[in-house]
């Protein structure tokens, strides 16, 4: 009996430490294939992630203001001292041969100085490097919102190319619908042969179009994995859905927020700052700088003196000083310029973007709520006098191409309105 006891509990812990494993690896196999990470681009944020991720353009800007950022502190350091060694006598008056021992010479003279700066000059060497690092840092912000502007532009696109190809799909099935109509009325002699083949001519050339929509939809896909650092033939999940668009659009608080958050002005005011303190550097430059040192003088075996020593540099080419102070006061005029400018334009281009997309809201709102229910109401008025000889085919055919033209013009007015909005927040720097 004791020999099963102990079996028993032999197995016993095994069974235990076996059991949490076969658990995880049925899970493990239940779990769908589709568990996986999803694929980017059924929605804009979906691609704004992966392009955090992976931009290059982005990638390179980030670098570039963290290496700005690394120049900060040894613009404002201390210069390096130096050591200078002098062998005077080296032949001893004649009496030997050239050495180079400080124990044989006639006597040996050690230098160990430091430059220092004048008062304040370092601390505007380091706030200008602070300033050329806030106009990087600004420049990784604006490659940014370049990026993220384009993806947004570029998905709205690809929404737009992909309702696109789902529409002249159905439209191609209703052209082939009304073929057959036609073909059923030829056959017992309610209408002429010409309407089956204009149905079939109608078909043949949405069939055309949708071979071009496919090819840009496939190039939309490639660009968009470019922005994405992807393979240009990597697989993209369909879109399916746009962002909602603001009710409201306050130019005043627009034009607040752009003053304040936009990266390009950020760049300037940075580059501006930095321009005012290389001013101020330019006139500081008109005092001297300073060199200190003390010096031990070795004869033979011993250090039998010391010295101490000042040395200063005498700012007497007046003239080369006048016109860099005036170089100065000219590229801070020109920042100052640059700057206004530049809000001007950008200011300019945020009216032009609200306008815009209010007129594709305006759109959207007539297209959906009255030419879209006009159009609809005369095709089936025409297709139910087609089919009772009232009306003729040609004029069921262009009330089938009505429809269509307002179910396209729906779809561009929604993507046109996140263009525009993805101009806005181009020009914010943010989502609004």
């Amino acid at each position: 009996m004791s020999t099963r006891m102990a079996g028993a509990i032999a197995i016993e812990p095994v069974t235990a430490m076996k059991a949490p494993l076969l658990v995880a690896l049925f899970l493990a196999a239940a779990l769908p294939a589709g568990a996986a990470e999803p694929l980017p681009g059924a929605s804009v944020d979906s691609l704004l992630a992966a392009a955090r991720e992976g931009s290059p353009d982005l990638r390179l800007a980030q670098l570039e203001a963290e290496a700005a950022r690394e120049r900060i502190g040894p613009a404002g350091a201390l210069p390096d001292p130096f050591l200078r060694v002098e062998l005077e006598n080296i032949t001893r008056n004649g009496t030997q041969n050239a050495t180079l021992s400080p124990s044989r010479v006639g006597d040996t003279k050690y230098l160990l100085a430091q430059p220092l700066p004048f008062w304040g000059k370092r601390d505007l060497k380091r706030e200008i490097a602070e300033a050329e690092a806030e106009q990087a840092g600004g420049r990784a912000a604006d490659t940014w919102a370049e990026v993220a502007g384009r993806i947004k532009g570029l998905y709205a696109q690809y929404w737009l190319t992909h309702r696109t190809l789902q529409l002249m799909r159905e439209n191609i099935a209703l052209g082939r619908q009304l073929e057959q109509i036609a073909q059923v009325r030829y056959a017992g002699g309610l209408a002429a042969q010409q309407d089956a083949i204009r149905a079939q001519v109608e078909r043949s050339s949405m069939e055309a179009e949708l071979v071009g929509m496919e090819a840009e939809y496939h190039h939309l896909s490639t660009f968009i994995n470019a922005m994405l650092a992807r393979h240009a033939d990597a697989p993209l999940a369909t879109p399916e859905a746009l962002r909602p668009i603001p009710a409201r659009l306050d130019h005043v608080v627009l034009g607040e927020r752009l003053r304040a958050r936009n990266p390009q002005l950020a760049v300037e005011s940075a580059r501006l700052e930095g321009a005012g303190k290389s001013r101020d550097l330019a006139y500081r430059n008109n005092f001297p700088d300073f060199i200190v040192g003390v010096q031990p003088m070795q004869v033979q075996d011993r250090v039998d003196a010391w010295n101490l020593m000042l040395e200063l540099n005498i700012p007497l080419q007046q003239g080369t000083r006048r016109s860099q102070e005036r170089e100065a006061e000219r590229m801070l005029e020109a920042a100052a310029a640059r700057k206004e400018a530049l809000g001007h334009r950008l200011h300019g281009e945020l009216s032009g973007a609200v306008a815009n997309l209010e007129a594709a809201r305006t759109t959207e709102d007539i297209t959906r709520t009255r030419l879209l229910p006009q159009a609809e109401l005369t095709f089936k008025a025409a297709l139910a006098g087609y089919e009772t000889g009232k009306v003729d085919f040609a004029t069921l055919l262009d009330a089938q191409r009505q429809i269509r033209n307002a179910k396209l013009a729906l779809l561009r007015a929604q993507a046109g309105q996140q263009q525009r909005l993805a101009e806005i927040e181009r020009l914010l720097g943010e989502d609004l």
